[in-house]
């Protein structure tokens, strides 16, 4: 990888810390970043999400903890209900093709941001 590489993943590293530490995720930025310019293949590009995920997900609830930003009682059956998703995802996940997991991960990401884009409702506080 050339010099410029590493300047674009750091940058898109530290741009996917700041958005995870804002409660967003990462994964839309990181994934694509790690898919173009280091070119790792689906898989590994979403494991690396992952992984990332791990130290500024701590960091975060640390913080989030301290500022008394979270209600453990919506949050314990989320989380359980989450661990049964990602084992459930992560195995359907790794019996796809890369070239399948990459246009649905995309299709995912338009989807969302089309949400957003019309979405109707109450205000953000």
């Amino acid at each position: 990888m050339t010099g410029w590489n590493w300047i674009i993943l750091f940058l898109t590293g530290l741009a996917a810390g700041i958005i995870s530490g804002m409660g967003v995720g990462g994964g839309a930025i990181l994934i694509p970043a790690l898919v173009f310019v280091a070119n790792p293949g689906q898989h590994i590009a979403q494991s690396v999400n992952l992984l990332f995920f791990i130290p500024t997900a701590i960091v975060a609830l640390i913080i989030h903890i301290k500022n008394k930003n979270i209600d453990f009682k919506m949050a314990v059956p989320l989380i359980i209900s989450g661990l049964c998703g990602a084992l459930t995802g992560s195995w359907i996940a790794s019996g796809l093709e890369a070239g399948l997991l990459r246009k649905l991960f995309g299709w995912f990401l338009l989807a969302m941001s089309v949400y957003e884009m019309f979405r109707k409702g109450k205000k953000e506080s």
